[in-house]
């Protein structure tokens, strides 16, 4: 039996090629995340022949699982994709697929040589259990080299690209070239800046995944490309995507996500260059201030580009004195109570459709007596009519719609 195991092995041994080169194509096809460019598939068969020679060797030679040692290009390979972000799945399940083709190759081989059937069937059993020992052994040692690459890795690119983000960020960056190369990311393309995070509690791995899943849908849906994404902190996340130059906010307001709950994106104005990059920034970061500051919103995008919010974001920059201010402008409609919310945004409609009844009836809704009604309850209580300060007055209501609670009495 041992002799006719051996046997086996020494012929699969003069052909080696005729083993490694199919199973290499084998699983290149049935498992996708393994074929990929020349050099991945190269080191795939690199892989395979260590992993076969060694099995071979060790079927020859009857050599026991306690002398095992891993291949390097199979050590190599699996670090390679664990750098790429191949799941580990595939190549463990590639190993399975291995194991099987091995299998059936040594079966074809042994039926090809005379030998009694008990000693043949003996033989394949022993090269059955030698070929799972081995399978069992290897699976567990790369999957540790996978696992310590993986986390190495992520940590280095984690640090390099949130060194190179700061850089960009305070301006002195240096090369953009290599700062491109090392985000992955085109630089001197137009930039929407993103800041996203999440209000509810949990799990904050759960939190920060599902906020980063997000950001990639918005960013598909907008036909933005794959987003520069990096962790702010453990529960916020700072994020890019490359927008063409007639990019506006106004045709995604009603954008939303379809799983719940839902984050917040803060979202930057379009511009351009690394100057650009780092201007958008600074205007979503202001976004996330004033939506923090104002409370949960009722929809998934808030944008720098909306009506108002710019002159709310300076606003919001001393509360108290704008606190002061809006109280000064609009009186007692700057209460905190149902009847005055009513009131202040009857009065932004109605400024906003530039003091026009009908329309501002149709963006609400109601009739335009009603509307009519409502305004002169909220012109009263203001003390005069809104035209003779309609600036300053749309100015704070607008305030007041951004900032809420923060700003009112």
């Amino acid at each position: 039996m041992r002799q006719h195991v051996a046997a086996v092995a020494g012929q699969m041994t003069e052909r080696l090629p005729e083993v490694t080169l199919p199973m290499r194509d084998l699983l290149a096809e049935r498992i996708s995340e393994l074929d990929g460019e020349p050099v991945l598939l190269e080191l795939l068969l690199a892989s395979i022949e260590g992993n076969v020679v060694t099995i071979l060797r060790t079927l020859l030679h009857d050599i026991s699982a306690d002398h095992y040692e891993a291949p390097t290009a199979a050590v190599e390979y699996s670090r390679r994709l664990a750098q790429r972000g191949v799941p580990v799945n595939a190549l463990v399940r590639a190993y399975r697929l291995g194991q099987q083709f091995f299998l059936r190759v040594a079966y074809r081989v042994s039926l090809g040589m005379p030998v009694d059937d008990q000693v043949r069937a003996d033989a394949y059993d022993r090269i059955v259990h030698h070929i799972f020992d081995y399978i069992d052994w290897i699976s567990q040692r790369i999957v540790v080299v996978y696992e310590e690459e993986r986390e190495a890795w992520l940590a280095n690119q984690s640090n390099a690209r949130g060194a190179t983000v700061q850089l960009l960020l305070d301006g002195t960056a240096g090369d953009i070239g290599v700062a491109e190369r090392v985000l992955g990311y085109r630089l001197r393309g137009n930039h929407v800046a993103i800041v996203a995070w999440m209000y509810e509690s949990g799990v904050q791995s759960d939190q920060l995944s599902r906020t980063t899943r997000m950001i990639r849908a918005f960013a598909a849906d907008v036909g933005a490309g794959t987003p520069l994404i990096t962790g702010r902190d453990q529960a916020t996340v700072w994020a890019w995507i490359s927008v063409p130059r007639d990019w506006r906010f106004e045709h995604l307001k009603d954008w939303r996500w379809s799983e719940t709950p839902s984050p917040i994106i803060a979202l930057g104005s379009c511009h351009s260059g690394p100057d650009g990059f780092r201007r958008s920034h600074e205007e979503a970061v202001q976004v996330h201030r004033i939506v923090s500051l104002g409370g949960v919103p009722d929809r998934s995008l808030v944008s720098f580009d909306e009506p108002g919010l710019a002159a709310t974001a300076l606003l919001s920059q001393n509360l108290d004195a704008a606190r002061s201010w809006v109280r000064t402008v609009l009186g007692d409609l700057a209460r905190d109570d149902d009847t005055s919310a009513r009131h202040r945004d009857t009065l932004r409609t109605f400024l906003r459709h530039d003091m026009n009844y009908t329309a501002t009836a149709e963006a609400m809704v109601m009739h335009k007596n009603s509307i009519k009604y409502r305004l002169t309850s909220a012109e009263a209580v203001l003390g005069h009519p809104v035209s003779a300060n309609r600036l300053d007055v749309e100015l704070a209501l607008t305030a007041c719609e951004w900032l809420g609670r923060s700003l009112l009495t």
